[in-house]
C-alpha cells in the first residue's frame, strides 16, 4: 500500500495529469467555501438545530460550529465532487505506467452524477449521526475515521473498478479485499482532515487505488506494465 500512495504522490508531477491537480484544487477551494456558507445558511435559518441531541451538540460546539460541521463533511463532499473527473486521472496513470491496457469502458456521464449524488447524501447523512460521538471524547476520532474510510476505501475503488469490471466483479475483488480497501480508505480520510494536504489528496489517492487494482485483480489485461 505505501507504494501505491508513492506512486500516487509521483504522479503528481505528471504533466498530463497536471491540468486535472489544478482542477482538483479549484474544486476543492470551491466545496469548502460552498460548505462553509450552506453549513452557516442551515444552522442560522432551519430548524436543523432543534433536533434534539443535534441542538445540543452545536450548542456545546458554541461558535465554532460551522466549521467544526464543515471539517467534518469536507472528506465526504470534496471526494465526490472531483470524483466526476478522476476517471481522467485514472486513465494517465494507466497511460503511463500500464501501456498495454486496452481502453477502458468508463461510466456514462448521467449514471456518474446520480451515483455521486447518492453517495454524497449516505456519506453526510452518516456523518451527521457521528456528531453524538462528539461527546464521548477520545472514541470520536476512531469512529469518524473507520466510518469514513469504508465509505471512501469503496468510493475510490469502485471508481477504478468499474472502468474495467462489470458490477458483480468489482463487488466480489471489493469484498475479497475488503480489509485492504477499508485501510486505504482510513488513510485518504485522514489525509482529507488535513489542510493542504486535502487539496491534493483526491488525486493520490486515485493514482494508488489504480495500482492497488491492478496488483488485486486476478488477471491483467495486457500485463505488461511501466514500473518506474
Amino acid at each position: 500500500m505505501l507504494g501505491a500512495f508513492i506512486k500516487g504522490i509521483d504522479q503528481l508531477s505528471d504533466k498530463a495529469t497536471r491540468k486535472y491537480l489544478w482542477l482538483s484544487i479549484l474544486a476543492a477551494l470551491l466545496t469548502l467555501v460552498a460548505l462553509w456558507g450552506a453549513v452557516g445558511w442551515l444552522l442560522e435559518h432551519t430548524s436543523i438545530s432543534s433536533i434534539g441531541w443535534l441542538e445540543g451538540v452545536v450548542d456545546a460546539l458554541g461558535g465554532i460550529a460551522t466549521l467544526a460541521l464543515t471539517w467534518f463533511l469536507f472528506p465526504a463532499t470534496v471526494s465526490t465532487v472531483i470524483g466526476l473527473f478522476l476517471d481522467q486521472v485514472a486513465e494517465c496513470v494507466e497511460k503511463r505506467y500500464y501501456p498495454n491496457l486496452p481502453p477502458a469502458h468508463g461510466q456514462p456521464l448521467g449514471e456518474a452524477v446520480f451515483m455521486s449524488a447518492k453517495f454524497l447524501g449516505i456519506l453526510i447523512g452518516l456523518n451527521i449521526l457521528m456528531l453524538p460521538f462528539l461527546f464521548l471524547g477520545p472514541i470520536f476520532p476512531f469512529v469518524f475515521y473507520l466510518v469514513n474510510g469504508y465509505l471512501l476505501g469503496r468510493e475510490y475503488f469502485e471508481l477504478v473498478a468499474s472502468r474495467r469490471l462489470p458490477p458483480l466483479d468489482v463487488t466480489r475483488l471489493r469484498k475479497e479485499r475488503q480489509g485492504s480497501v477499508l485501510a486505504v480508505g482510513v488513510v485518504i480520510a485522514f489525509a482529507l482532515t488535513i489542510p493542504l494536504v486535502n487539496l491534493l489528496m483526491p488525486i493520490v489517492a486515485t493514482s494508488a487505488m489504480v495500482h492497488l487494482f491492478e496488483k488485486w485483480r486476478p488477471s491483467h489485461e495486457g500485463s505488461s506494465a511501466v514500473l518506474s
